[in-house]
């Protein structure tokens, strides 16, 4: 797969976090609308008032949500440290993984991100950070002892494609904003446990936590969707980008078989900071066919594909 540029993935990326921040809030907006007006009880002019008490909750659900946003940007890291159990990795402790990195940055004309450790033997990697002061690699034990220093080069060089292409922003907008269907619908479950009853006020209760239910998960299958469509692409253009940095394609391609066989974190349990690595760790280690729907709803291109493809490039 030719490699587009660095600028022009880069603008393209910029373009597509613009897009996402229109797009997760107006599906928002979208799903508050239609509850307003599955609820109403004017059966005369029922667009009209749903517009009317949709204008009302307009600046409370703007709040919520650039709420949970600013608390999630500002936090992502402690987030995603607490999330993968990654401790920061000093260069006394391994300078021969801070000479890899170094050099790579040299080259590639950029500033060296942090380097984190992840305490477990399998093999995986990922990059994380919106800005210069947090841009982050994160290797795992296993992925630093069991990979010679081509294999391994390949690999922070991927890490290091996500970083200087955006990608890395990219996909933290579109976490946070898939976070926030999953924490409604989670809550929404919850309540409506404890909603309904015998009488007019438990029936209506329990009936507007079902509507708000089945708006937040078509919400959540929505932004799912949204998630998934950008997660492949960029595996793809990493590993393009790690070829073009390292001048070594098949370094890469014999680093993905080793990371194929034992690429399962055990201390990731969250399915949105799996996908951060350069191999889900929570997808299904076995093969499946091409066609099969698990592919489509999969964050990353199949691992022998990825292969062949640095393997003919």
């Amino acid at each position: 797969m030719k490699y587009v540029g660095l600028h022009t993935q880069i603008w393209k990326n910029n373009i597509k976090s613009t897009v996402l921040l229109i797009l997760f809030p107006a599906v928002i907006f979208l799903l508050v609308w239609l509850f307003l007006y599955f609820l109403s009880e004017q059966p005369v002019q029922r667009i009209y008032y749903t517009n009317q008490n949709f204008l009302k909750f307009i600046p409370w659900v703007s709040i919520a949500v650039f709420t949970w946003f600013l608390i999630a940007f500002l936090f992502h890291s402690s987030m995603i440290r607490k999330a993968t159990g990654s401790v920061p990795l000093e260069r006394t402790e391994n300078k021969r993984v801070y000479n890899l990195v170094e050099n790579l940055c040299i080259g590639a004309g950029m500033k060296m991100p942090k380097i984190n450790l992840i305490e477990d033997d399998s093999l995986n990697a990922f990059a994380s950070g919106i800005n210069a002061s947090t841009f982050t690699v994160s290797l795992s034990r296993g992925i630093i002892d069991r990979l010679n220093d081509e294999e391994l080069e390949a690999v922070i060089a991927h890490e290091l494609t996500h970083i200087r292409n955006r990608d890395v922003r990219l996909l933290i907008v579109s976490i946070i904003f898939v976070g926030i269907f999953a924490f409604v619908t989670e809550t929404l479950l919850r309540s409506l446990r404890f909603s309904g009853g015998g009488n007019n006020r438990g029936k209506k209760e329990g009936l507007a936590v079902l509507i708000a239910l089945l708006l937040a998960a078509v919400g959540y299958l929505l932004s799912s969707i949204f998630r998934f469509a950008l997660s492949k692409k960029r595996e793809y253009l990493a590993d393009a980008g790690a070829a073009e940095m390292t001048k070594n394609p098949l370094a890469l391609a014999s680093a993905l078989e080793k990371i194929s066989v034992d690429p399962r974190i055990e201390a990731v349990s969250r399915k949105d900071v799996a996908q951060m690595f350069i191999e889900n760790p929570k997808e299904k280690e076995k093969s499946i066919p091409s066609f099969s729907l698990s592919v489509v709803f999969s964050t990353h291109p199949p691992i022998e594909k990825r292969i062949e493809l640095l393997r003919q490039f």
